[in-house]
Order: C-alpha cells, then sequence, then structure tokens
C-alpha cells in the first residue's frame, strides 16, 4: 500500500511541475496585461478588447520561447514518476 508520505511527495511534485510550466506564460501574460493597462489609463482608451491581441501574441511567443523547458519539465515529471511505480506495492 501506498503510504501518506509517498502521496504528499507526488502531489508536490506534480504542483512545483505545474507552477514551473505554466508560470513563465502566467507571468508574460500579466506583465501586458500591466503596460496595456498602464497605456489605457494614460490614453484614457477604454476599449476591453485592446488587451486580448497583445497578450495572446505574447503568450504564442513565450511559448516558442519557453516551450522546450515546459516540454522537458512535464516530460521529466512523467519519466520519474513511471518509473518510481515499480516502488509502490500492489
Amino acid at each position: 500500500m501506498i503510504t501518506q508520505g509517498q502521496i504528499i511527495e507526488i502531489l508536490t511534485h506534480a504542483a512545483t511541475t505545474v507552477i514551473l510550466s505554466a508560470g513563465p506564460l502566467l507571468i508574460v501574460a500579466m506583465i501586458i496585461g500591466l503596460v496595456v493597462s498602464i497605456f489605457q489609463a494614460t490614453t484614457q482608451i477604454n476599449e476591453q478588447t485592446l488587451a486580448f491581441v497583445p497578450k495572446i501574441v505574447g503568450v504564442l511567443l513565450a511559448l516558442l520561447l519557453f516551450g522546450g523547458f515546459i516540454f522537458s519539465t512535464v516530460t521529466g515529471f512523467t519519466i520519474t514518476l513511471f518509473e518510481s511505480m515499480n516502488q509502490f506495492p500492489t
């Protein structure tokens, strides 16, 4: 039977993987949103759709830039998880 400590270790590693994978894209979207908000406040342009196009372009560029890192992080977690399955008794 799998112990509570092993479950917590797996969940901690999974949460860390999710944060490392989604973090760069979320940070880029947040920075672009902040810049667009400052621009809108400065120019008093209150167009809601103005923020979407720069965010989409920025996130796609960040995905191209950080895609290898994200892929290796998720792949590493998956390999570690499958390799550790033989440690768990049935």
